[in-house]
């Protein structure tokens, strides 16, 4: 029982699938960094004053 070597199409598919993950993987990077920035910057504080308490 021998392996048959892969189609040609299995090839051209796997180069897609490929682009279409390396795509995912850099978008996926792309936010995260963005979101790291944006936390350690300070942009989701609230912002800081006197609270008054309404009894």
């Amino acid at each position: 029982m021998s392996l048959r070597p892969p189609h040609e199409l299995h090839q051209r598919r796997f180069g897609r699938n490929l682009g279409v993950g390396l795509t995912l993987a850099a978008l996926i990077v792309i936010i995260f960094g963005l979101t790291v920035v944006k936390v350690t910057r300070g942009d989701f504080e609230p912002p800081r004053g006197n609270v008054e308490v309404q009894n």
